[in-house]
């Protein structure tokens, strides 16, 4: 019989933080899981730390794979699963030690409910906490998700309707989960729960001010296509407008 909730963690070149995203799952209070850590190809010692990792716990699978992209390890990593309820969680960032116990209870006591997800925190390379979420602030209504991506982290989905929703759609090159969001919206009831159960963290290596803009365009590409089945295209279309802004700061006078 397999586990409740299937867990996927992706990596490409994340030996600095993997072994802590890994660690944030096995601490789970809600222990009836399996953890599926998938390797896109990295050429540094992501894999080994991952090896290290599940030695200590047989509820981890590696599975290490040709470079593929964000999009594509994830969809090929989702089709390796098989609990009722599925979730991802990047490989930079970590849960809090409740966040399974705390969504398996919504999508428990609630059979019309395909999704929850959670509040979350920012956080920087060494753990600390920088500020509170500030998609957070946004309410969710499947209107509003037209324009905000408030349902950003942490997500658990039930798997028979992820897999009506037509699952992760690797034409796109990154928003997926975005566009993922907007089909579930359309076909089931979403429930948030407002305590920060995700750390998001922000680093160096973060994702790329040219990747943003992917993102950004991506992510009108996802909005456009939610207008389409929904019937709203002929009212309404996106109008994308990316600002530069700019301040001055004062020199150091030292140099």
């Amino acid at each position: 019989m397999y586990p409740t909730v299937s867990i996927i963690i992706r990596g490409y070149n994340r030996e600095r933080y993997i072994g802590r995203a890994i660690e944030s799952v096995l601490a789970q209070t809600y222990t009836d899981f399996d953890l599926l850590v998938w390797d896109d190809g990295s050429i540094d010692k992501t894999a080994q730390t991952v090896i290290e990792c599940a030695k200590k716990d047989r509820r981890i699978r590696i599975a290490a794979c040709n470079h593929r992209g964000a999009v594509r390890s994830l969809k090929a990593a989702l089709a390796d699963t098989f609990g009722p309820y599925l979730c991802w969680v990047d490989s930079d960032d970590t849960l809090a030690p409740t966040a399974l116990e705390e969504t398996v209870a919504v999508l428990n006591e609630n059979p019309n409910v395909g999704m929850v997800y959670t509040d979350y925190q920012v956080i920087d390379a060494a753990d600390q906490v920088k500020s509170y979420g500030r998609r957070c602030r946004i309410p969710y209504s499947k209107d509003r998700l037209l324009l905000d991506f408030m349902t950003f982290h942490f997500r658990l989905i039930r798997r028979s309707v992820f897999e009506q929703a037509g699952g992760i759609d690797d034409e796109f090159q990154c928003a997926e989960d975005y566009d993922l969001c907007l089909r579930l919206s359309e076909i089931t009831e979403i429930r948030r729960i407002q305590k920060p159960l995700y750390h998001y963290r922000i680093h160096p290596e973060s994702v790329s001010h040219e990747m943003r803009l992917e993102q950004v365009q991506w992510s009108r590409e996802a909005i456009s296509r939610a207008l389409e089945r929904r019937g709203l295209s002929e009212r309404f279309e996106v109008d994308l407008q990316i600002r530069e802004q700019f301040r001055l700061k004062r020199r150091n006078p030292d140099g």
